[in-house]
């Protein structure tokens, strides 16, 4: 008898669950449920959650609005982890609450540097792509 392999990424459960608690936090900052000065003056996009294969942990990347005050938003959130934690937990219905650690997402900054790179003279001449004239 052969043993399967081992899947290789995170399973479709854990997607989806990881999916739902992104779109919970969303809701919830959105409609300001959280009762903090900060959120409440700074929109907060809530970009990805990777939640650990026994659902017990997610990893939250979150962005504030044009990335102001990114470490006063993410104060905050710390700061309200708790609240967040049995809200996501109640509304997802989960057997256990996950703890929630939130991260700046660094994706906008890599991809803006990135393409800041790539429209750069020297570069657009080695890849061929500068003026055709």
């Amino acid at each position: 008898m052969r043993h399967k392999e081992q899947p290789q990424g995170p399973s479709v459960r854990v997607l989806r669950v990881g999916e739902q608690v992104r779109h919970v936090l969303s809701e919830i900052l959105a409609r300001g449920d959280v009762h903090d000065d900060v959120l409440a003056t700074h929109p907060v996009s809530v970009t990805e959650v990777r939640m650990s294969p026994d659902l017990r942990h997610a990893t939250v990347f979150v962005k504030p609005l044009l990335g102001k005050d990114e470490a006063a938003v993410l104060k905050a959130l710390r700061t309200n982890t708790a609240y967040l934690q049995r809200e996501v937990a109640h509304r997802i219905r989960m057997k256990y609450a996950a703890k929630l650690k939130f991260l700046a997402d660094e994706s906008f900054d890599e991809a803006s540097h990135i393409d800041q790179l790539l429209r750069d003279p020297k570069v657009l001449r080695d890849l061929g792509g500068g003026d055709p004239e």
